[in-house]
């Protein structure tokens, strides 16, 4: 298996793109270490993917706090020996005007995006650099390569795109401990989040009229991320970082 023996630490863990990740993940052999910010939702998440808990530790935290990063390493060190791979997966989603921003919704996204990406990523550097390198991957978003009229996020693309940008400056400053850094850069993936702003008897309807948006037909799936996760976290890009890599059924592409 591609990541028997290795050690791989994963926020945004308990839900969507984070815990199909984690899953495949432990299919392919990986001792994980989860994060989110319940503890409920990491404990089931942990018990469906590794229901004896041989290869499965949960640290429950908001990771735009500076501890919480720290904790999650210190799991990671004191459980499993050390870690091989980060995988910053924490976000939030909800569609608002610019003009209804407030300072407290602009600050929420950037700390759970933005300060909570860089700050897992300087926690896990002294502990991938110790295993003689590795790999962070970042989930990006396609909103912050370009704007979508129908979806405003003007906080959430300002923080992704710093995701990216973070994306590409520590590709270089880490790349002499040859620490790889990448991300993937979703459009329209059918995970939880949308709950939050679709009333429940309108979900499935309301995402299935995004499929047409998308070049090849349909919104993506939590799998679609996770193999390009995958991609990045293991020896088949060991030549590649600071990539920022659309998995968007060809929206970045151009349009019919």
């Amino acid at each position: 298996m591609e990541f028997e023996n290795k050690v791989v630490a994963i926020t945004g863990a308990g839900t969507g793109i984070g815990k199909e990740t984690a899953r495949a993940l432990h299919a392919a052999g990986a001792s994980l270490i989860l994060n989110g910010r319940r503890q409920d939702v990491l404990a089931r998440t942990a018990h469906e993917i590794d229901p004896r808990g041989e290869r499965v530790t949960v640290v429950a935290g908001d990771i735009g706090r500076v501890d919480t990063s720290r904790a999650l390493m210190a799991a990671a060190e004191k459980r499993f020996g050390g870690l091989d791979v980060l995988i910053n997966a924490a976000g939030i989603f909800k569609p608002l005007a610019f003009e209804a921003h407030s300072e407290e919704v602009f600050d929420a996204y950037v700390a759970t995006i933005l300060k909570g990406t860089f700050f897992a990523s300087h926690a896990a550097v002294p502990l991938l650099a110790a295993r003689g390198g590795g790999a962070i991957v970042n989930v990006g978003s396609m909103w912050a390569m370009q704007a979508i009229g129908a979806t405003p996020s003007a906080a959430y693309s300002a923080a992704k795109a710093g995701v990216h940008a973070l994306t590409r400056n520590l590709a270089i400053e880490l790349a002499p401990k040859r620490i790889r850094v990448n991300t993937v850069a979703p459009a329209v993936v059918d995970t939880p989040v949308y709950e939050s702003f679709v009333p429940r008897a309108e979900l499935r309807a309301t995402l299935a009229s995004f499929d047409a948006f998308h070049p090849l037909g349909r919104i993506g799936r939590a799998a679609d991320l996770a193999a390009a996760i995958l991609f990045f976290a293991g020896d088949q890009s060991t030549w590649i970082t600071g990539t920022v890599l659309p998995v968007d059924g060809g929206v970045m592409a151009g349009r019919n």
